[in-house]
């Protein structure tokens, strides 16, 4: 029972994430090119590109943790997406880059803090990767 209620919870909020995150650059596209610029890893000429398609990718992932297709496949691209999204704001961070992280406003400098908690978010996707196994363990 515990186990369901933690599993509807955590599709609920990653759901709600990838939905804002998503919807906040869609009606924004071209701050957030400049967000992704300011990384200073991106190639220049993918920058618009991922600006206008990627924020769709958000949401669509969104829509399948929340209904619960195929749940540990998109769990499992929800953790590989945030995971790689801390590793994009750590490297820039550490080669002290002023950027704006571009998550969930344009008004959101990479910090220390804004790091840790993009890596928390990822916690509800890796308990869902993971939710098989953990219900097995507790099965009476």
């Amino acid at each position: 029972m515990i186990l369901t209620i933690f599993q509807w919870l955590s599709r609920l909020f990653l759901a709600g994430v990838f939905f804002y995150s998503g919807y906040i650059k869609i009606r924004e596209p071209l701050q957030f090119a400049v967000a992704l610029s300011g990384y200073q890893l991106i190639p220049e000429s993918l920058i618009l590109p991922i600006a206008t398609y990627f924020p769709w990718i958000e949401i669509l992932l969104g829509i399948a943790i929340l209904i619960g297709w195929k749940l540990r496949y998109f769990a499992a691209g929800a953790t590989a997406l945030l995971l790689f999204f801390s590793l994009l704001l750590a490297i820039t961070y550490l080669r002290g880059i002023d950027a704006n992280c571009g998550c969930f406003s344009f008004d959101d400098p990479i910090t220390p803090l804004t790091i840790l908690r993009d890596g928390l978010i990822v916690i509800p996707a890796i308990y869902l990767l993971l939710e098989g196994r953990i219900r097995m363990r507790f099965k009476p």
